[in-house]
């Protein structure tokens, strides 16, 4: 039971000389880039060019023409008093 390489020992013991050398803070930031550089690289393996959660989001089409139309910018000068 266990005399495998993964064994539940090993595992432990390379968390702990992992948490040992990078720090409680670290190891999340090492895990977040890890996933990251796996995701990119399963990307460029299948051939997908952007992955869905950086695809830009499309907005949503209104039938209304009032929504469509541009506004005004809200927005004080320095002065106060706006120039349009």
């Amino acid at each position: 039971m266990g005399s495998g390489l993964l064994s539940p020992w090993h595992i432990a013991i390379i968390v702990l000389v992992l948490l040992l050398v990078f720090g409680a803070k670290r190891l999340p930031e090492l895990g977040r880039g890890l996933g990251h550089g796996m995701r990119e690289f399963k990307d460029a393996v299948t051939g997908r060019s952007t992955p869905d959660e950086e695809r830009p989001a499309v907005p949503a089409q209104t039938t209304d023409p009032a929504a469509a139309a541009p506004q005004p910018s809200q927005q004080p000068t320095a002065t106060g008093v706006r120039s349009d």
